[in-house]
């Protein structure tokens, strides 16, 4: 016996509009303007996987573990990435001095020179995302989601302290 769909004419109008999916599509959206972007500018070896790693990293050096965590991704799948990237001559690995066990993931020259065009770009797209909102709401979006986030950190700090012993 075949299911019924759940065909209910509001579901679809609900679904297209979820801020949760509005907000993975814008994403992916920035992410592959800044990424073609990117290519024109020669860095073609860089793609929307990347990103999870490079919008992590601090400049002075992240442990892959650390960048992982932010990601959301587990450390071999960082270290993936990390890899690839090394490959490509973007970035590479040092000796952690706080901790010698541990390695730091570190920029290149050719990875700083990403990083500027990078930041170039960013700038390019924000002027374009100001001209289409204004400068007005674009900086309301941006005060909405950083007050998202902050909501979405206390929250889980909550659970977090109600969930230890």
């Amino acid at each position: 016996m075949a299911t019924k769909p759940f065909a209910s004419p509001d579901v679809s109008t609900m679904r297209q509009q979820n801020t949760g999916r509005l907000l993975l599509r814008t994403f992916r959206a920035y992410n592959a303007r800044a990424i073609a972007a990117l290519g024109a500018r020669g860095y073609t070896g860089i793609g929307l996987t990347h990103t999870a790693l490079l919008i992590n990293l601090d400049l002075e050096g992240t442990r892959i573990s650390t960048l992982a965590e932010r990601a959301g991704m587990t450390r071999q799948a960082m270290g993936q990435l990390v890899d690839d990237l090394e490959r490509q001559g973007y970035l590479a690995r040092a000796r952690d001095p706080s901790d010698r066990r541990a390695a730091l993931v570190t920029l290149t020259d050719a990875g700083c020179r990403f990083f500027d065009d990078a930041h170039a770009v960013m700038i390019e797209l924000e002027a374009e995302y100001a001209s289409v909102l204004g400068a007005d709401r674009l900086a309301a979006l941006r005060d909405s989601l950083l007050a998202l986030l902050e909501q979405d950190r206390r929250t889980n700090t909550a659970t977090l302290a109600q969930s230890s012993p």
